[in-house]
């Protein structure tokens, strides 16, 4: 897709959908289990998005789920994405998932379009079968990546992934909320992923040129829309198109950006280039991921991050 194009769309959606089957500690936002009610209506809320999605409209789309919870562990996610698949005007439809779901119902989906951005967590599944999912996903031809939280307690669990996967599957480290890391710890883990010092720190973003709120843009379970998940402001909704006006070029309003789905976007940032063909999914060209660590030089820590991090899924 052309970020330059204003047909070219990127929705990041994310609706009431928070409950999970994984407890993890590290989590820096609460989980609950959802009831019969609620499920209800995130599933209500996810059809209208897709139906919307496969209607008259005139973008061509990438969609990248990324739910509080575990969405793949409820039918109406899987469904979303196969039917997502096939459309003609969908580029790219992807979700953050713990791969705890089977993985049989992928093949029905189109492998060139679908594609997943999975998490490994240590001590919420056996190694063994969170490894044999990812060989599954290798067979049907799906698009993946693979990442695990970077506390010290993972390092292990994760030099074992990095030697265990293919080597043209990206393993991604995200640095742990509140976690600060010693320069010998950080080298550790960009000896794994060499782009961790992108995720280490967080980027200076106030005044700086984003793709979000143009090309890119934050849609919720009723539709509204915003130019990503982490500032507030609406620009209208998704379903009574009062969005499209308000799609332009547009600085950030916060102080700094410390999750990857969010400063993936900053034009000061070269991870689109990094990431082409697979910024949704997290999956870089294999030819753009650097001998040695590439050292991003607008990082920095300006105080207080202004956003929080989205949950590792």
């Amino acid at each position: 897709m052309d970020p330059t194009d204003p047909t070219d769309l990127t929705v990041l959606y994310r609706g009431p959908l928070a409950s999970c089957d994984y407890d993890c500690p590290y989590c820096p936002f609460a989980k609950r289990r959802d009831s019969a009610a609620q499920l209800r209506a995130d599933r209500a809320a996810l059809e209208r998005f897709v139906a919307w999605a496969r209607g008259p409209h005139d973008h061509r789309l990438s969609v990248l789920f990324t739910p509080w919870g575990e969405g793949l562990t409820r039918s109406w996610y899987r469904r979303a994405l196969v039917d997502l698949s096939h459309e003609p005007r969908v580029e790219r439809v992807a979700i953050q998932t713990n791969l705890s779901c089977r993985t049989d119902w992928l093949a029905e989906a189109a492998a060139d379009t679908v594609a997943l951005w999975c998490t490994y967590h240590p001590g919420q599944t056996p190694y063994g079968r969170f490894l044999a999912k990812t060989h599954r996903l290798s067979g049907l031809g799906i698009r993946y990546s693979v990442g695990v939280v970077g506390l010290p307690e993972h390092l292990d669990d994760a030099r074992r992934l990095r030697a265990d996967l293919p080597s043209h599957v990206y393993l991604w480290i995200n640095a742990a909320e509140g976690h600060t890391y010693t320069d010998e710890q950080a080298d550790e883990w960009t000896a794994l992923d060499p782009l961790f010092p992108y995720s280490r720190r967080p980027h200076r973003s106030a005044g700086l040129p984003c793709r979000t709120g143009r090309s890119v843009v934050s849609v919720d379970g009723e539709g509204t829309v915003r130019r990503c998940h982490f500032v507030r402001t609406e620009l209208g909704n998704l379903y009574d198109g009062s969005y499209r006006s308000a799609l332009a070029p547009r600085p950030c309003p916060l102080t700094a950006c410390d999750c990857h789905i969010g400063y993936v976007h900053l034009e000061t940032l070269p991870l689109y280039d990094v990431f082409a063909g697979g910024v949704l999914e997290r999956v870089p060209r294999a030819q753009a991921l650097p001998p040695r660590p590439l050292l991003p030089v607008v990082s920095g820590r300006p105080g207080p991050p202004a956003a929080s991090p989205a949950p590792a899924r």
